[in-house]
Order: C-alpha cells, then sequence, then structure tokens
C-alpha cells in the first residue's frame, strides 16, 4: 500500500509573454494543439497509472525519456514509479533532477485533480525526507505480506509508526499484518484508526489487489467492519485458543517472548488438552532449559486433542504442513537425546550432580550439605564415577564401617 507523495504530471507548455503597460498585447493560443512525443508519452503513461498499470506506464515514460532526458515531468513521473517499486533511493535522484529542470510550465494532467493546473516547478520531487522513509517502510511492508511474512512485516511497519503516527496507509497495513497474526483485536483498532483519517488518498501498492484505486479511508472502515465480523462469529473456545496460539507464534519470529509466553499460556489456560497448546508449552519449558518437563509436554501433545491437525505456521518452517503428533513426537525424541548427552557429558567428566530448580538455578544449603559440609565438595556418587576414578577418604567418611560397642 502507497501513499503518493508526488503527483504524476504531464506538461502542456504555456508561453509566458512579456506585455508593455502601454500595450494592451493579446496572443491567441489554438484551442487544440498538437501534443509533442514526450508530451503524448507522458499523457499516455498517466492514463495507464489510473488503471494501475505500472508497468506499461515505466515504459512509456522511459520511452519519453529517451527522447527527452531533461523533460521535468518526465523525470518526475519516473521518480513516482521507482517509489511505487519501493526504490526510493532512485526515485529521490529522479525527483531531485525534475527540480532542477523545472520550468514555468503547468500540469495538464496528473493522478491528482489537486495538482492539476499548477506550475510543474511547485510540485515536481516535492518530497520530505520523513515521507520519503515513511513510503520506504510502507513499501517494504507489503512485499513482506505478499511473502506471508507478516511478523516481519510488524516489525517494519512499528518504525514507520513512529515516524508518522497517523499515516493512513501504514495503520491499514498495520492492521492486516495483525490479522494475519491472528490479533483481530489489534487489526480493527488499527484499521478504525486509518478510517477515522479520513484520507481520500487511493491505494496503488498494495497486498490486496481489490484495495488497488480506493481510497484509503474507504479499504480502512471496510476492512474494520469484516475483521469484527470474523471475531463475532469465531469468538467460541476452539477459535479464541487457536488465535491465542498463533498470535504467540508470531511473536517468537518478532523476537518477542514475553508476549509469547503470554498468549501460550493463555491458551493452555483456556484449554490444557489442546495439542497444539500442550506443545507450545513444552517450547516455552525448552527455551527456559528445563528439558524434563518440555520431554513430558511434548509426550502428551503426541496423543492430545486436535494432534491430527497440520501445523500451518510454527517457529520452524520445514515442519509447516506436518500433523501436530509428528511435529510433537520429533521435538520428544530430539529432547530427549538432549537429556541423554548431557548426563552422558557430566559422567565422563565425574562431575557432581547439582540439585536445581525448577527454573534452572542450582539448590545452595540444602540440609544434606549443611549437615555434612565435606560431602558437597568432595563426595562424587558412584554412579558418576570414571573407570578409573578410586575411592577417596570422603567415600570412607559417607560409608564408616560398623563397629562394635566397647565392653564395660
Amino acid at each position: 500500500m502507497h501513499s503518493p507523495f508526488c503527483s504524476l504530471l504531464l506538461a502542456l507548455i504555456v508561453g509566458l509573454v512579456a506585455a508593455s503597460p502601454a500595450q494592451n498585447l493579446r496572443i491567441p493560443l489554438p484551442r487544440k494543439s498538437k501534443y509533442t512525443p514526450v508530451q503524448q508519452l507522458n499523457r499516455d503513461g498517466v492514463s495507464a497509472l489510473q488503471k494501475h498499470d505500472i508497468d506499461k506506464a515505466k515504459r512509456l515514460f522511459y520511452k519519453a525519456y529517451l527522447i527527452d532526458p531533461d523533460d521535468p515531468f518526465t523525470l518526475n513521473n519516473l521518480g513516482y514509479v521507482a517509489e511505487l517499486e519501493g526504490d526510493l533511493d532512485r526515485a529521490q535522484r529522479y525527483y531531485d533532477q525534475a527540480r532542477a529542470n523545472t520550468s514555468d510550465a503547468v500540469i495538464d494532467k496528473s493522478t491528482s485533480k489537486q495538482v492539476e493546473g499548477k506550475a510543474v516547478a511547485k510540485v515536481a520531487g516535492d518530497v520530505s525526507g520523513q515521507a520519503v522513509s515513511v513510503n520506504q517502510l510502507n513499501s517494504e511492508a507489503v512485499r513482506l505480506l505478499n511473502d506471508d511474512r507478516a511478523p516481519e512485516a510488524d516489525l517494519v511497519l512499528q518504525q514507520a509508526i513512529k515516524i508518522a503516527p497517523n499515516n493512513p496507509f501504514t495503520l491499514n497495513n498495520m492492521g492486516f499484518a495483525k490479522e494475519k497474526q491472528g490479533d483481530l483485536e489489534a487489526a480493527i483498532s488499527y484499521y478504525r484508526r486509518s478510517a477515522n483519517t479520513g484520507s481520500n488518498d487511493r491505494i496503488v501498492v498494495t497486498a490486496n489487489k481489490d484495495w488497488r484505486g480506493k481510497p484509503i479511508s474507504e479499504v480502512a472502515a471496510h476492512n474494520a467492519r469484516a475483521a469484527s465480523d470474523q471475531l463475532a462469529k469465531s469468538n467460541d473456545l476452539e477459535n479464541r485458543v487457536a488465535r491465542l496460539n498463533l498470535q504467540g507464534v508470531s511473536a517468537i519470529n518478532r523476537n518477542d517472548r514475553k508476549t509469547a509466553r503470554q498468549d501460550f499460556e493463555r491458551a493452555y489456560k483456556l484449554d490444557n488438552q489442546n495439542s497444539f497448546s500442550i506443545n507450545n508449552m513444552g517450547y516455552l519449558s525448552e527455551l527456559d532449559g528445563d528439558k524434563e518437563t518440555a520431554q513430558t509436554y511434548y509426550q502428551q501433545a503426541e496423543k492430545a486433542e486436535h494432534s491430527g491437525a497440520k501445523v500451518a505456521v510454527a517457529t520452524r518452517a520445514e515442519v509447516e504442513g506436518h500433523e501436530m503428533r509428528q511435529v510433537a513426537e520429533q521435538s520428544t525424541t530430539l529432547v530427549g537425546s538432549s537429556i541423554e548427552a548431557t548426563a552422558e557429558a557430566r559422567r565422563r567428566s565425574g562431575e557432581r550432580p547439582t540439585l536445581k530448580t525448577r527454573d534452572n538455578r542450582p539448590v545452595k544449603n540444602t540440609p544434606a550439605t549443611r549437615n555434612n559440609p565435606g560431602q558437597e565438595k568432595n563426595f562424587t556418587p558412584p554412579e558418576f564415577r570414571s573407570p578409573d576414578q578410586q575411592p577417596n577418604q570422603n567415600d570412607q567418611q559417607q560409608h564408616p564401617e560398623l563397629k562394635q560397642r566397647p565392653p564395660h
């Protein structure tokens, strides 16, 4: 989606003649003058853009450029096309050239009625650095949305909102990104904010072809109504759990673990028999370093409700499209192998086992260690000794010989 910040221009050259005060000089202009080849190509290019045919417009503008590379209208038009394609650096170069080659000719035809009749010198390349940045970010977000990479688009749009919080295109794009991530409540909020701007700027670059050419506020209002209807129809327990799990996965893909944890825990609280919810709790446990608990969750997920459903969105693209039970089984195997490898490494090193809390912190000053300080420092249980390790003095202290009571 894109907010054109510079209108496409086509010149109808009007000569300026200085008249003496003593004379009433009048130069009649023909009602219908024939357009030059450059003018006609630009007119045809503008018409193509009004029909949303960017490729055709680009070809026509380049033909005009080959005829006259200094024409300010052609340069401005090429800059606008480059902007639509997301190449803001190239767009800015064309705009700069357009400003350097401006004249007092006026605009005859444009994609924006507001600039028709104005001098090209006042309009060509009239952009601010902030507008360029916002449009560049929106173009990048649309590309990501078209590739089904909504979490990444979300991050890009967050940057755009910081620059221009009320840009209607950014707000509508963010609404679409939130909707793709399952967060309908947030999507509705962004859509309504976009609609409330009342902007009549028309959409050119978009993630949805049906929006192209329509006023942005009108599209945003329609999107808000559609998302509200969808939320009302899918607010049962199963759909709420599914959306929370989708939101959690999307948050992980944005590196937002705090939000992901909240979403996964809410989903599990609503339905602790759902295979997706159980599996995601296992994933959280694995992130916390609690592999034993993670393995327990994964084993439960293999046989829980909806375990036969296919994974649509995941933190790993290779598991998408597979049944949930298959993904959980694979996770169980991987975690189990990791646990065994860790235990084997400890056995080989002779490292004593350390009692830890559930959040992986070592337990200190337990009653056993307080009563037997030598045990905490030096004692190694037999099952964790290396084959060539011999019992030491502390072992004798831990296993004293049974002695008889001395005779009276």
